[in-house]
């Protein structure tokens, strides 16, 4: 079914949750707690299904490209709001609102007794329409609202619980971080838009070929590459590569149902879709794609490790989301931008599995997160035991799972990829298997299996602490249908979806006109393509691979460790105290932040406030000038003295100064010899 897509469709697609936003914040207590969640997950609720019938007609052949908006208009240059969808953007819209309507439906349960609620209904409803203005943008100003948007709401939902000193230096820190991927960003919409003269996507790439012929002025740098980096560094903040990757841990302080919606399917995700929006752009600067491939691999691999020592469940997860970023841009940077993209789908749905499982398990735990006090939980939650264990298998790339066809293409991909740091990024990958099953089943053995942890932990007010302020009791129990039913929603499509979606995704052309790949320079998708013969196939051939392996090598080692000598970890802890040390202080980031970087920063402010403004604008300039007309003034007074015989003896000389000046000196003699 070719053609094009109906505007009004796609106005409602966006539009429905910023209504629902809107009206839970401004009528929330009018309309109740019930009306508030109704009409914040209709909204998105009908968005998901509109973008279900859009996803079907892009597949049947249909797209849209055009303007709904134009904002304003300076000489030939249109600021405009529209809409470009296509396959990517599709793709997008229906993962972003499925895993957002799971999470509103869980956070009905989960927030039941939260003071917030209608506060919370708000600020997830305005966090969805965020991210589809985002994705189905058309232009970089749009795009650019949108990279904003989202973090903005972000930095409310981090801090959701602003009472906290916790959580309100965890928003701020967010916030801050990003400012400094965003300026690298605006830097790069800037140099596009200086030589390109437009913001439009479709503008831009047709000029591409022009731009990598530009070298960047007074330099020899390409212009592309200086371009493409700085948009790279607004998705190193936004979607957490190392070094920018700091704020997201620390984003656990905002609600579990938070942590499931930004880092599954929504904001981290954001810079991953930019940079396969760009691909025009990125495929003509290997520079660039060396410098995303080494910065993608850096962090799967060392990310990954921080999550082995991590003892709070839902920071586990997060060092999780770090490491499949870290693997996500591995690919952009072999030119797999399909296989990315790929991955951040299954991805979007086992992760927002394993965030809201964690919740779960937290609600039944009486809100103790840390998984040293858990163990046996198998028998008190079966739903939230079996849907984890589904999670974790497909984080884990296990064999017909999702994660695995994911997983294993980016690993195969980087492998494929002669491009400079190509052989260290192949090691890092691949070696991140065997972490990343490690700390997953650490964690799986330690909440739901082995001793009964719990029962042996006096829960005061240091461990009964939950994110409501109750306390109580400990007897672990299964959390109400309204948080189960989207477990079970969601590990629906993190088994089957893999399987299901590989070959039309990356093998069928569904990412055709809508990701550029310059395979003759970069060959990762077609020697994927040559060496797929389907998924059965794939899942079969990998019990020959090393990756599959090193994954049972995880897992085996995180068996003996938790369940079988316990006693083990805590040796080699005191064995290797420090590398644990070096693991404990994350490579000691947050303290070159704060000590060095932040202090330079205060001193430069400092300095600049004290030496340049205090010093020299208000010193120099403004008081200074001040003094100068007062001493001037005070010298001027001495001439107004009130005589008349002073002003006339001024009058004389005043003439007499004029003639000696200005009156030629023959002349002047004359009349004086005369």
């Amino acid at each position: 079914m070719a053609g094009t897509l109906n505007p009004t469709l796609l106005l409602v697609i966006a539009l429905a949750p910023l209504v629902g936003a809107i009206v839970a914040g401004l009528f929330g207590k009018t309309i109740g707690r019930t009306g508030s969640h109704l009409v914040t997950t209709g909204s998105v609720a009908l968005s998901f299904a509109l973008s279900c019938i859009v996803l079907t007609q892009v597949i049947g052949g249909a797209h849209y490209d055009g303007n709904v908006y134009t904002w304003m208009q300076v000489g030939p240059l249109q600021m405009n709001v529209g809409f470009l969808i296509d396959s990517l953007s599709a793709l997008m819209m229906v993962v972003v609102t499925f895993v957002s309507l799971c999470v509103h439906i869980y956070t009905i349960g989960y927030m039941a007794e939260d003071p917030g609620y209608q506060r919370f209904f708000a600020y997830i409803s305005l966090f969805t329409f965020s991210m589809l203005m985002l994705v189905m943008s058309n232009n970089l100003l749009q795009l650019f609202f949108g990279w904003e948007a989202v973090g903005l709401v972000s930095y409310l939902l981090i801090g959701f619980w602003y009472e906290r000193p916790s959580a309100a230096f965890a928003n701020m820190k967010a916030f801050i971080v990003n400012r400094v991927g965003d300026f690298g960003f605006i830097l790069g919409i800037g140099l596009v838009l200086a030589y390109t003269g437009s913001l439009h996507y479709a503008d831009i790439f047709a000029q591409a070929p022009a731009l990598a012929k530009l070298a960047f002025p007074g330099t020899g740098w390409a212009l592309i590459t200086v371009i493409c980096i700085c948009l790279f560094i607004g998705a190193m903040g936004k979607s957490a590569q190392f070094p920018l990757h700091v704020w997201l841990p620390d984003s656990m302080e905002g609600p579990t149902p938070i942590s499931a919606l930004i880092h599954a399917a929504t904001m981290v995700t954001a810079g991953i879709f930019m940079v396969s929006r760009m691909s025009p752009l990125f495929e003509l600067s290997n520079a660039a794609l060396s410098f995303i491939l080494v910065i993608g691999s850096i962090t799967a691999l060392f990310m990954g490790f921080l999550g082995v020592v991590q003892n709070d469940i839902k920071r586990v997860i997060a060092y999780s989301t770090l490491s499949q970023l870290g693997y996500m841009t591995a690919a952009l940077g072999a030119s797999a931008y399909p296989v990315a993209m790929f991955h951040l789908m299954t991805h979007a749905f086992f992760k927002a599995l394993l965030f809201l499982a964690a919740g779960s398990v937290i609600m039944g735990m009486h809100h103790d997160q840390d998984i040293r006090h858990m163990g046996g939980l198998r028998k008190y939650m079966p739903i939230t035991w079996i849907t984890f264990l589904i999670g974790s298998l497909a984080l884990c790339g296990t064999p017909f799972f999702a994660g695995f066809y994911s997983k294993d293409s980016i690993i195969d991909a980087v492998a494929s990829s002669h491009l400079a740091g190509a052989g260290f990024a192949s090691f890092a990958v691949t070696a991140s298997v065997f972490v990343t099953a490690l700390y997953s089943f650490r964690v799986y053995f330690l909440v739901f299996h082995g001793e009964e942890r719990f029962r042996k932990i006096k829960h005061d007010h240091h461990h009964g602490h939950d994110d409501h302020g109750h306390h109580g009791a400990l007897e672990p129990h299964e959390s109400p249908l309204v948080v189960t039913v989207p477990l079970m929603l969601l590990a629906i499509p993190s088994a089957v979806i893999g399987y299901v979606a590989i070959k039309p995704l990356l093998f069928g052309g569904f990412f055709n006109g809508a990701i550029d790949v310059n395979t003759a320079a970069h060959p990762a998708m077609a020697r994927l393509a040559e060496d797929f013969h389907g998924p059965l196939a794939m899942a079969l051939n990998s019990f020959t691979a090393l990756p599959l392996w090193l994954a049972v090598a995880g897992f085996a080692v995180a068996w003996y460790c938790y369940l079988i000598n316990p006693a083990l970890p805590a040796k080699i802890k005191r064995t290797f105290s420090g590398i644990d040390r070096v693991l404990e202080h994350k490579y000691y980031m947050d303290w070159i932040n704060e000590h060095i970087i932040a202090a330079g920063a205060r001193m430069l402010g400092q300095g600049l406030w004290k030496g340049a403004d205090a010093g020299l604008i208000d010193g120099v300039l403004v008081n200074g000038s001040a003094r100068v007309v007062g001493f001037t003034a005070s010298l001027l007074r001495q001439l107004q003295t009130g005589f008349i015989y002073y002003y006339a003896l001024a009058m004389i000389a005043g003439v007499v100064a004029f003639m000696w000046l200005f009156i030629p000196g023959k002349l002047l003699s004359g009349w004086f010899i005369r």
